[in-house]
């Protein structure tokens, strides 16, 4: 999400940092903010909204030159992106500066801690309760690491931290929890980043962090140890992109970066829904319990992907609810007259947060008296801000025009909001919802093993890019997931490819199969839904029977497709709902690498745009 820089050296901090911040813009983010020791003191400047806004503070208002400073740009999560939110974030006495990446689960009972001794905390963030406790700790030690060690064992979610403190005007202190950073190694300087990016202009020596560790960075030396203290192995390596292949991680394509990070965004999405008495709690979900409990229709609107992942959120609403759930193009949503009303609850999902149609439909089912919740990526956009309650999905920024990561994201956030309606309503019990939960929170781990195998799927599509359709089908959850497929090719590859209900197949689609022509369809688990795998695999030989190429994407285990499959790809087993997350994957890989065979533009595909402002 956000972009972390720190520096100790030789020359202007500020300049270095500035710099560094400006590598990272392609992340995107909503504000900036730097902070620099000089003279024996520490001075700061943060301005909401983009790099510029900031540069232009530091022209009209020079922080004093120093050889020490953080930098941040700031994706906005606790508290919306404004001056007050940016980072860095100061102690009462303005001695320490932090700034943070990720989520602290347990801000709020620090917050209240603190105030508690007297401290008076300025800003909505959950970073902020950082920059107090690291003046607590430090005042006990005089040492900034150990003070970092110290705090980083009271914190709970994913972090990354870089800290300076103007009593030790010599140090940057860095730490990580499942969240990136990477120490860059100079002669007579380094460098903190949570992407190389930051700092290839001036070395491409660089130590990877492990987890749960904290880095200790003068001019000419580097300390690594664990938050117990203990010495710690760390992996040095040599950065051998350019500078334009470092914005993306190493990867040719954002799309290629995005699906890699497809697994963090999924753990990332999940940060911070638990309480301490194991609840499911949503923080932004703020329309009341009874007005929930009251709900008799929930109407979901979205458009291309995210429409999509509102049709597979109807199955887990409908069954984990049972409250009558529909899904409807928001496009299409206003004009056909819909029936809402005060106790309908309208779900708008959009990466971007400014997709028209969508905002155009939520304006609708608010004139008509209906409540509306946003499930969305990006903090302060339009959407979020004229909905009654706000789902954010923390998936990061996504650069790439085709979603990848925002769609396993906004499923998850579509589960989290079905079960947390299942408890509000009474139609889940405690230990089922945290059984769910359970199984949501290996789903990243799941997803990296499927990213993992990937090699025969990009084969396969490279051998395909000189066919004219690609057909798809799938049942229950897996139609929606075909779609997915289907429209991913489309972006991408620029081919005809269609997405169906297997079901429908007989009805009239079976006409387009002819020899040679392939067909992926997604099984569903033999385990969960028998039935649906039994009539699925009677589709496969339908289709197989016709001279079709079958590319079958079936779970670990289900011997059954064996026979009928030409290519089968293997996913992990999963509970029928979930399984869209691992299921969807191959099929963005595929569309990927699909269109790199064909020469396509990966990131900017023909005529489309990521974010559609227009109705």
């Amino acid at each position: 999400m956000c972009g972390i820089v720190g520096y100790v050296g030789g020359q202007s901090a500020l300049d270095v940092v500035v710099a560094g911040l400006r590598r990272l813009e392609y992340r995107g983010y909503d504000s900036a903010g730097v902070a620099v020791l000089a003279d024996g003191g520490l001075a700061a400047a943060r301005k909401a909204g983009k790099l510029v806004n900031l540069e232009k503070e530091l022209v009209e208002r020079p922080l004093p030159g120093g050889m020490v400073g953080i930098g941040h740009t700031r994706w906005a999560t606790h508290g919306g992106p404004t001056d007050a939110n940016a980072h860095p974030h100061l102690d009462n006495a303005g001695r320490v500066a932090v700034v943070h990446n990720g989520i602290i689960e347990n801000f709020a009972a620090l917050r209240e801690e603190l105030a508690g001794r007297g401290h008076v905390l300025r800003s909505e963030t959950d970073t902020e309760v950082v920059a107090h406790l690291l003046a607590e700790e430090f005042s006990a030690t005089g040492d900034l690491a150990e003070a970092m060690r110290l705090v980083c064992r009271r914190l709970d979610g994913a972090f990354t931290l870089v800290a300076v403190h103007a009593d030790q005007p010599e140090t940057v202190v860095g730490a990580r929890r499942n969240s990136p950073l990477v120490v860059g190694v100079g002669e007579g300087e380094n460098f903190l980043a949570s992407d190389v990016s930051a700092f290839i202009a001036h070395t491409r020596s660089a130590i990877e962090l492990g987890q749960d560790q904290v880095v200790e960075l003068t001019r000419d030396g580097v300390a690594v140890t664990g938050f117990d203290g203990a010495p710690a192995v760390v992996r040095a390596f040599h950065v051998d992109w350019d500078a334009s292949a470092a914005e993306k991680g190493g990867h040719d394509h954002f799309m290629l970066k995005e699906i890699a990070e497809q697994p963090k965004a999924v753990a990332d999405t999940l940060l911070g829904r638990i309480d301490a008495s194991g609840r499911l709690t949503l923080d932004e979900v703020r329309i009341p319990a009874e007005v929930l409990r009251e709900a008799d229709k929930i109407v979901i609107v979205a458009c291309g992907t995210a429409f999509h992942a509102g049709l597979i959120a109807k199955y887990a609403i409908e069954h984990w609810t049972r409250i009558p759930c529909e899904v409807e193009l928001a496009s299409e949503f206003r004009y056909r007259d819909p029936i809402l009303g005060a106790r309908t609850l309208v779900v708008a999902i959009s990466q971007s947060g400014e997709t028209m149609d969508t905002l155009m439909a939520l304006r609708h089912a608010r004139e008509q008296g209906a409540k509306v919740l946003a499930v969305c990526n990006t903090n302060g956009s339009t959407i979020p801000r004229e909905s009654d309650a706000v789902l954010y999905t923390h998936a990061g920024p996504e650069i790439a025009v085709a979603s990848t990561k925002a769609f396993l994201t906004q499923l998850v956030a579509c589960y989290l909001l079905a079960l947390y309606l299942g408890q509000v309503r009474g139609t889940k019990w405690g230990d089922e919802v945290r059984a769910v939960v359970r199984e949501l929170a290996r789903i990243g781990e799941e997803v990296e093993r499927v990213l993992e195998t990937m090699e025969p799927v990009r084969t396969l599509a490279r051998s395909l890019a000189d066919k004219d359709t690609i057909l798809f089908l799938g049942r229950h959850v897996g139609h929606p997931v075909a779609l997915e497929g289907a429209l991913k090719l489309k972006e991408l590859a620029y081919m005809h490819a269609e997405g169906f209900a297997a079901g429908e197949l007989k009805h009239g689609p079976i006409a387009l199969v002819e020899e040679d022509l392939p067909v992926v369809v997604v099984v569903p688990s033999p385990k969960g839904r028998s039935v649906l795998h039994d009539k699925i695999v009677s589709n496969i030989q339908e289709i197989r029977a016709r001279g079709a190429r079958t590319i079958v994407i079936a779970e670990e285990g289900d011997e059954t497709v064996v026979p009928f499959a030409d290519h089968l790809v293997r996913i992990p087993a999963t509970p029928t709902l979930l399984q869209p997350l691992v299921a969807t994957v191959p099929l963005q890989v595929f569309a990927c690498e699909l269109a790199t065979a064909r020469g396509n533009e990966v990131d900017q595909p023909r005529n489309l745009a990521k974010s559609v402002t227009v109705e």
